[in-house]
C-alpha cells in the first residue's frame, strides 16, 4: 500500500496496493475518515490487468488520474533484473489514463506507444497535467493539458527527471532528478535505460517554473532524494531521504527544506522506511507510505498525522 494522495477536499485518498490476490499494483480509493470510525473498505478504480502506478485527483473530484500497463497485457510485467543491482523498472507499456472516481469512462490521455508515460500529477485549477516520459529517448519531465493536448518538454539535461508536483499557485513545480556526470555513469545510465531500468543511487531535488524555465537545485547530497511535494504557500518542500543512511535499503525519512536550500529539518526519525508524503489541502494533515509496524519484512502501509508547526 504506497504513493496514497488526497483528493483537492481531503476527503479521500488514492492509492497503489499489491497483496494476496492482487499480484501487481492496481489503483484504489477510500475516505480518509469514516462516520463510524471503523476502517474504510478500499475500492478498486483501476481495470485489475497489468499494473498501475502514480494516481492522483482531478481537483474538482471529477475524475482521476494513473498509468497502467493494461492494454500491453492482462498479466503483470517482468520483474527488474536485480542482477544489475537496485534498479527501478520504467515499463515502456505505461500509458496515462484518466477515468471517473468509480474507475468507469476510461480514457487514454498520452497516445505515446512503446515509451514510459507515469508519474503524472495535475495543478490546482486542473488546467495542466505534469508526468515523465521517454518518448524522446530519455526520462524528461513534461506537460500537457488536461485533456491530453499540448505536450510540451520541460527538461532536456540526459538522466532521469521525474516525480512531479506544481505548486498551490501552479507557477512552481518540484521533481527529483538524477544527471550522470562521469563518461562511466553516463555508459551505465544509458546501458541501464535500454534495458527500461535506471539505478536510483543519486537523485537531487530540483525547481523550476511551470515553463521549464529557471531551474535549480534545491538538494546538494549525492543521496537518493525523492517524491518532492510543495507546503501548502510553496515556500518549502517535504521530501524522502536517505541522507543519513545510504547504506540501508530502509534507511529514508522525510525532511523539509527551504526551495532555496536552506533550513533542512528531519521530519520522521523511525527505522522503516518512510516516503511519498503529501500535505492536505488545508496543510493540517501529512499522509505518506512507511514500512514501520508491519506484520512481514517490506510491509508496506499508508499513514497520517496532523501537521503542527
Amino acid at each position: 500500500n504506497a504513493e496514497a494522495y488526497f483528493s483537492a477536499d481531503d476527503k479521500s485518498l488514492i492509492f497503489m496496493h499489491s497483496g494476496e490476490g492482487v499480484p501487481c499494483d492496481q489503483m484504489y480509493t477510500m475516505p480518509v475518515d469514516t462516520p463510524d470510525g471503523k476502517p474504510a473498505v478500499p475500492k478498486l478504480v483501476s481495470t485489475g490487468k497489468g499494473r498501475t502506478t502514480c494516481g492522483y485527483f482531478f481537483p474538482t473530484g471529477g475524475r482521476i488520474l494513473f498509468s497502467s500497463t493494461h492494454e500491453a497485457s492482462a498479466t503483470c510485467p517482468p520483474r527488474p533484473d536485480y542482477s544489475h543491482g537496485y534498479v527501478w523498472p520504467i515499463y515502456s507499456t505505461y500509458q496515462i489514463y484518466t477515468a471517473k472516481p468509480d474507475g468507469s469512462d476510461l480514457r487514454a490521455l498520452s497516445h505515446s506507444p512503446g515509451s514510459y508515460n507515469a508519474e503524472s500529477t495535475i495543478s490546482r485549477d486542473g488546467k495542466k497535467i505534469v508526468f515523465t516520459s521517454t518518448r524522446n529517448g530519455d526520462l524528461d519531465v513534461y506537460t500537457m493539458n488536461a485533456d491530453g493536448s499540448d505536450v510540451r518538454q520541460l527538461t532536456h539535461e540526459l538522466g532521469y527527471d521525474g516525480g512531479a508536483f506544481f505548486s498551490d499557485d501552479g507557477k512552481k513545480i518540484v521533481y527529483r532528478s538524477q544527471q550522470p556526470k562521469t563518461p562511466e555513469e553516463i555508459a551505465d545510465y544509458k546501458d541501464l535505460l535500454s534495458r527500461d531500468l535506471i539505478r536510483p543511487g543519486n537523485l537531487e531535488i530540483w525547481v523550476m517554473d511551470a515553463d521549464g524555465k529557471n531551474k535549480r537545485q534545491v538538494t546538494h547530497n549525492g543521496a537518493a532524494n525523492f517524491a518532492p511535494y510543495f507546503f501548502p504557500g510553496g515556500k518549502r518542500i517535504i521530501f524522502a531521504s536517505n541522507m543519513a543512511n545510504q547504506k540501508d535499503p530502509s534507511g529514508f525519512d522525510l525532511y523539509a527544506i527551504n526551495v532555496d536550500g536552506t533550513g533542512l529539518e528531519q521530519i520522521t526519525y523511525h527505522p522503516d522506511f518512510d516516503a511519498f508524503p503529501m500535505f492536505s489541502s488545508d496543510g493540517k494533515r501529512l499522509v505518506w507510505a512507511s514500512n514501520r509496524n508491519g506484520k512481514a519484512p517490506h510491509e508496506t502501509n499508508i499513514f497520517i498525522a496532523d501537521w503542527v508547526e
